[in-house]
This record gives C-alpha cells, sequence and structure tokens, in this order.
C-alpha cells in the first residue's frame, strides 16, 4: 500500500497545504481499501469521515422510485467524494466503487479543523465544489431537450473521453470499464435505448465498440455531432 505521503500528493485539495497540515494529517488520516462493487457510502447514512479518492474509479448515484439507479459523477483518482457532508447533515447519494478502489479517510471534524487553520486547504475544498457545480449546470443542459436521442450520448461519449480519455492509434479509448447498462445508467435511459443509440452512433462511424471499451475516432466530429441541431 502506498504511503500517507503520496496519498497527499495524489489528492487534488491536499497538494499544497502547509507542512504543519500535513504533519497532523499524518496522525488522523487512514487508507481504506474496497473491492469493485462495494459501497463507501449510502444515501441517508451517516457519514463521519471526510472521503478523497486516491487510486481506483467510484461512481456516486441516486436511486428513483423504481429503484433505478441514475449516475450523477464518476470519479477517478484525487477527487473528494463527499465534501458536500461538511455539512452536518446525512447523506444525499450513494458512492460505489466501481473498481478496486484505495481511499483516504478524515474524520469529518478533524478535517473542518485543518480548513479553519489553512487557507489553501480551505480554497481546495471550495474548488472541488465548484467543479462539482460546473458539471452539474452541464448535465442539466444536456438532459434537456435540447439534446435528445443519439445527441445525448454522444455528449456523455465525448465529456468521459475528455476526463479519462487515452490517446491510441486510432483514436481516444475512454479508459474505464463501460457498459451499455452503466451508459444507461448516467443517462436515466432504458439499456435497449441506449443500445440502439450506441449501434446508431458506431454505425455514423463517430464511435467504435469493443465489448466494454469505447473509443472516439475523432472527438472533434463527435462534438459536432451533438452540438448541432
Amino acid at each position: 500500500m502506498i504511503s500517507l505521503k503520496t496519498a497527499f500528493q495524489t489528492a487534488d485539495v491536499l497538494k499544497n497545504i502547509s507542512q504543519a497540515s500535513q504533519t497532523e494529517l499524518e496522525s488522523i488520516a487512514l487508507l481504506i481499501k474496497l473491492k469493485r462493487g462495494e459501497h463507501l457510502f449510502h444515501d441517508k447514512e451517516d457519514v463521519k469521515s471526510i472521503y478523497i479518492l486516491i487510486s481506483g474509479r467510484a461512481s456516486l448515484y441516486k436511486l428513483n422510485s423504481f429503484g433505478e439507479k441514475k449516475v450523477v459523477f464518476v470519479y477517478g483518482p484525487g477527487s473528494m467524494l463527499n465534501e458536500v457532508m461538511l455539512q452536518n447533515l446525512p447523506a444525499s447519494i450513494n458512492c460505489e466503487l466501481l473498481e478496486d478502489s484505495l481511499i483516504l479517510a478524515v474524520p469529518k471534524t478533524k478535517f473542518l479543523n485543518l480548513m479553519e487553520k489553512d487557507n489553501v486547504l480551505m480554497k481546495g475544498v471550495i474548488d472541488s465544489m465548484a467543479l462539482k457545480i460546473r458539471r452539474m449546470y452541464r448535465q442539466l443542459k444536456n438532459t434537456t431537450n435540447d439534446l435528445t436521442g443519439e445527441k445525448r450520448l454522444a455528449a456523455k461519449l465525448y465529456k468521459l473521453a475528455k476526463d479519462y480519455g487515452v490517446k491510441e492509434e486510432n483514436g481516444i479509448r475512454i479508459d474505464m470499464n463501460l457498459t451499455i447498462t452503466y451508459l444507461a445508467e448516467m443517462l436515466g435511459s432504458k439499456r435497449e435505448t441506449v443500445s440502439r443509440q450506441a449501434k446508431k452512433l458506431a454505425e455514423l462511424q463517430l464511435i467504435v465498440i469493443n465489448r466494454n471499451q469505447f473509443i472516439i475516432p475523432d472527438q472533434q466530429k463527435l462534438s459536432d455531432f451533438f452540438k448541432t441541431s
């Protein structure tokens, strides 16, 4: 397992904190391992720690009245997972690990005390929240009637390629085990619908599907597709 100091360098909000804050964190933080498919916390749970993803991937999702998943965010290494829980309120979302993952856990009350003493840490947390808000605004835009059918899927794949893309000879591969079922959960759609939409995008040569791997041959063409009316 990696050291706490190495974990601090991975966590975006901790990279530039003071030496005093690092020293204090070393005495109160823990590194925990979770397997793919395990939950870090559940909706309405009383969560006592702040969590930062050090390795792996995590999904934040809600369940609708029919028990169907709606994925809100997917996060990779370095991301805070529950800074909204700095308020003294229960969790308002579920967190599931998409891969075997390593998580930095810090008691919530002690994390708040550190924020009061370290302006860099305070700004890092605010920046993390601001980024989530901006992503939420973008999601709301992409779930309106302005984007329908294949265009919604194209917009989602374009964003995933920007966030988790790996450049290869034949395009940008989304570095995730990305199933049609999971894409449907991201979009709040039926699996059969998303399967048809993905097939259409593949026929238009905007994406290449190889089992659970998605490749974007030309990001600009994909972007032009969902932006045109």
